[in-house]
């Protein structure tokens, strides 16, 4: 039994993003270099065994939305894609990406979800306002996505 899901975000961004940002977005979605700093998810804890036997929390960076190829459960491939946007009122950056995603991993991509929400363009603002639609996910072996949302820094993952 696999609980991969198959995570599509899909987010027009406000012009509002600095170069440092826009570089570490690059970095997440595989398109870019690791910066020296990193700002939008700072900690990546990863629990290994050590020397005598303990588990430690170390901190391993690494990109959230980079994977790209066949998929290995969800069909088709993964990708991830960032375009310079001009017919938006303000401009602004248009992003896609196509990952499949285990539960272990909601909190870290939530981050940087909760990032991408704050940055949307009012088109992705849900009726009352409250919430931002930043794409969909699906089960692997489910036949409809859930859409995702994001609600006051919150990702609405599936239960």
């Amino acid at each position: 039994m696999s609980d991969v899901y198959e995570l599509v975000v899909t987010v027009d961004l406000r012009d509002e993003i600095t170069e440092q940002e826009l570089a570490e977005l690059r970095w997440h979605l595989g398109i870019g270099p690791q910066p020296e700093r990193l700002s939008i998810v700072t900690r990546f804890p990863f629990v290994v065994v050590d020397d005598s036997g303990d588990p430690v929390v170390v901190d391993e960076p690494h990109p959230l939305l980079a994977e790209s190829g066949a998929a290995s459960r969800v069909g088709g491939a993964l990708c991830s894609a960032l375009a310079g946007r001009v017919d938006l009122p303000g401009k602004g950056w248009s992003l896609t990406s196509r990952q499949e995603i285990h539960p272990d991993a909601f909190d870290i991509v939530g981050e940087l979800l909760s990032w991408l929400a704050a940055r949307a363009h009012s088109t992705h603002l849900i009726a009352d306002h409250a919430a931002v639609r930043i794409g969909c996910i699906r089960f692997h072996e489910a036949l409809t996505p859930h859409v995702l949302k994001v609600e006051n820094g919150q990702v609405d993952w599936p239960a």
